[in-house]
């Protein structure tokens, strides 16, 4: 079950997606498990088909789901899905990093933060 928080500020497609993705990783959704219909959802959340299906095309696009013609939307391998969620967190991280390189603070100062989980004095 997803929750949809029609006071975030992020399309409920978008919510729908993280929702999935989450269940997806943790194994909730099981390896070739099917997805309910877009019919179903939609009306399950009183939301218009189009955003399921929209957030379901990025579910796919992402490598979380894929479409058999005429049977359903299926989850994917969790293994598969783990290591790329992993690569996708490990580009996320390059990126912050040269954002820090470009702002002048030092690996150093970034690993005892990220060690002592945010508790330490900034400089």
């Amino acid at each position: 079950m997803i929750n949809i928080n029609y006071r975030d500020p992020r399309p409920v497609y978008e919510q729908v997606v993280d929702g999935y993705k989450k269940l997806i990783i943790a194994g909730l959704i099981k390896k070739d498990e099917k997805m309910p219909s877009v019919r179903e959802l939609a009306s399950q959340y009183a939301i218009n088909p189009n955003t399921i299906q929209r957030a379901y095309r990025d579910l796919e696009s992402q490598g979380y789901i894929y479409s058999v013609p005429g049977k359903g939307s299926f989850v994917v391998d969790v293994k598969e899905v783990s290591d790329k969620h992993l690569a996708e967190i490990y580009e996320r991280l390059d990126m912050i990093l040269s954002d820090f390189d470009v702002a002048g603070e030092s690996r150093k100062n970034i690993a005892d933060y990220v060690l002592h989980e945010g508790n330490i004095e900034k400089a």
